[in-house]
């Protein structure tokens, strides 16, 4: 038997959104790691958290500069991210 289905929606609870918002971070990050390590691919990742904390991960450690600086314009304004 399969687990059942959940809503996804805003966890109202801010101590509960932080602590789901860490381990789905630390998740992410953990299968970008996997898939540049298993299928020998470039893998960038970058994070906001509400606070406006930037977490990223990069597979190549020449281009992780390059990467967070061209996005790290004016936060995450180009994706339509709140400021």
């Amino acid at each position: 038997m399969g687990r059942g289905k959940i809503v996804i929606r805003r966890i109202d609870n801010s101590t509960s959104r932080q602590v789901t918002f860490s381990k789905r971070r630390n998740g992410l990050l953990k299968k970008a790691k996997e898939l540049a390590i298993l299928c020998d691919a470039e893998v960038g990742v970058m994070i906001f958290s509400s606070t406006g904390k930037l977490y990223e991960f990069s597979s190549t450690r020449d281009k992780k500069i390059n990467f967070v600086s061209l996005f790290k314009v004016d936060k995450y304004v180009l994706f339509g991210g709140s400021t």
